[in-house]
């Protein structure tokens, strides 16, 4: 498979002898690939240091029961969130030539969705609230149902910015979504909403991206019959839809589990700590998610260009998130103590070994997205039923052992159950070896197992006495030196190479 030089010139043949798209398309892919993820990143970051100390505030004002309740509707109303899109935008993306009736069909469709599981959402609050035994999800589920309806007349726009890779749009209508997120969450938890300022946040910031989404491309809205011309498209998203319904249910079965056996103060502090553990990883797939998909979906017929692309982004990802991830695990305890305070203990553990799994589950969306841009959804929503099936068993029996237990089976049972899978159908799809695969990670690795050393010697060698905020300063600060030295010492023509990459496309 091709190695890191061929990855910054371009070149279409592989290690085989295989020829891909030509060296000029690849470029051209390659600037759209930079460039778009250089757009994302400046305008998420640009918010997102604010977005996590405003976290961290929140966290504060809220007791573990309040950011309980809201957990405990989040788990309801995101299946439903799932079902509501439908997979309409992923196929919109992966699909042929899209007609502006076309659209406007699937932007009703859409509309429709949403306006149905909204409906369904306030229907099945009292069931909800008596299966939590928590009375304020009557009127809590309602309201986050709303958001049904207003994100669904951001689909389609969303999507056919993706789909001509128009980034920027794309970035600024996140951007501003994620603002007003941020700020009308902040401003109700200062003013004593509870865990209202969650529900309302949600809910404003929806209606602001659906509203930046419509400016930034508009689509006629349109009666989704006859269905005929849609078929095609509605079909692949069902697949698409299935996938993400079963993701969904059980990537959230743990907090269900959670709430219904240990309660709601135990789901709080579980819930922070997946929340910390993922959100680096989060943020880092928020980058690339929409622009790989869209990039692979260009070159799905072409197996060279599709390997290149799964390994060489799966090695800038993990390059990112391994470090990020393994550094939150090494630091829990400390970063608990001084960040959120000493009330948030029951977090420290769950949050270690969650941190420890989210390493491995940050490459997992480019293989869904791989499979699903390559027109292999059915293969992906296999994956993800079996997945649906083994791991809510797996929490129930988890929950025996505590926070802990359940938070072990995303370490043992995830990449067990769902990645070997997934890695397996991607290299099939791309004619690629798994010695390719492994190769892409060894460098992120390695760096991040000597990292782990540095960092639990130079707790070991600390003195006591030394107050934790500075202890906690000098842990990060020691290994990130310790992962950059790695990286650079040990991996350095990876490092350059990629870096050239950048240079090259970075004006694009």
């Amino acid at each position: 498979m091709p190695d890191s030089h061929d990855f910054v010139s371009g070149d279409p043949a592989d290690s085989a002898g295989r020829v891909g798209a030509s060296a000029s398309e690849m470029r051209a892919l390659d600037r759209s690939l930079v460039s778009s993820i250089a757009w994302t990143g400046a305008a998420k970051w640009a918010v997102q240091v604010l977005s996590w100390a405003c976290t961290v505030l929140v966290v504060r004002l809220l007791t573990p029961a309040q950011y309980g309740i809201f957990g405990m509707a989040a788990v309801v109303v995101g299946i439903l969130q799932l079902a509501c899109e439908f997979g309409v935008g992923a196929a919109i993306v992966q699909g042929p030539n899209l007609t502006r009736e076309q659209a406007g069909r699937l932007s009703g469709f859409a509309v429709s969705l949403g306006v149905a599981c909204w409906l369904v959402a306030a229907a099945i609050a009292g069931p909800v609230a008596e299966f939590f035994g928590e009375p304020a999800l009557r009127a809590v589920v309602p309201v986050m149902g709303l958001t049904f309806f207003f994100g669904s007349f951001r689909t389609v726009p969303a999507a056919m910015l993706s789909r001509e890779l128009r980034f920027r749009r794309l970035a600024a209508v996140e951007t501003g979504e994620a603002l007003c997120l941020t700020l009308t969450t902040v401003g109700l938890a200062l003013a004593g909403y509870g865990y209202w300022s969650l529900v309302i946040g949600s809910l404003v910031s929806k209606v602001a991206g659906s509203t930046l989404a419509a400016l930034a491309s508009p689509q006629p809205i349109a009666i989704p019959l006859p269905f005929g011309p849609i078929l095609r498209t509605v079909h692949f998203g069902a697949y698409v839809a299935l996938s993400t319904l079963a993701w969904y249910a059980y990537s959230n079965a743990d907090r269900a589990v959670v709430g219904r056996m240990l309660g709601e103060a135990a789901l709080g502090a579980y819930a922070i700590g997946t929340t910390l553990a993922s959100m680096p990883v989060d943020k880092i797939s928020q980058l690339y998610q929409r622009v790989s998909e869209a990039v692979i979906a260009r070159v799905q017929h072409d197996p060279v260009a599709v390997a290149r692309y799964l390994l060489r982004i799966t090695e800038g990802v993990a390059m990112v998130s391994f470090p990020l991830s393994i550094g939150m695990a090494l630091v829990a305890d400390q970063f608990v103590h001084v960040v959120l305070g000493p009330h948030w203990e029951p977090a420290i553990l769950p949050l270690r070994l969650l941190a420890v799994a989210a390493a491995l589950r940050s490459l997992d969306p480019l293989l869904a997205q791989l499979l699903i841009a390559t027109g292999h959804a059915s293969d992906n929503a296999r994956s993800m039923t079996i997945a649906a099936i083994v791991m809510p068993v797996g929490f129930l029996l988890g929950a025996h052992w505590g926070l802990a237990g359940v938070a072990a089976v995303w370490l043992i049972g995830h990449p067990a159950v769902v990645m070997t899978r997934q890695v397996w159908c991607a290299l099939r799809i791309a004619d690629a070896r798994l010695s390719d695969y492994l190769a892409a990670l060894w460098p992120s690795a390695s760096s991040a197992a000597l990292m782990a050393l540095a960092v639990l010697g130079t707790r070991a060698l600390l003195d006591p006495a030394t107050p934790p905020p500075i202890a906690l300063a000098i842990a990060v600060s020691t290994g990130a030196l310790a992962y950059t030295l790695a990286l650079v010492v040990l991996h350095g023509q990876r490092v350059r190479a990629a870096w050239q990459l950048v240079r090259r496309n970075r004006g694009a």
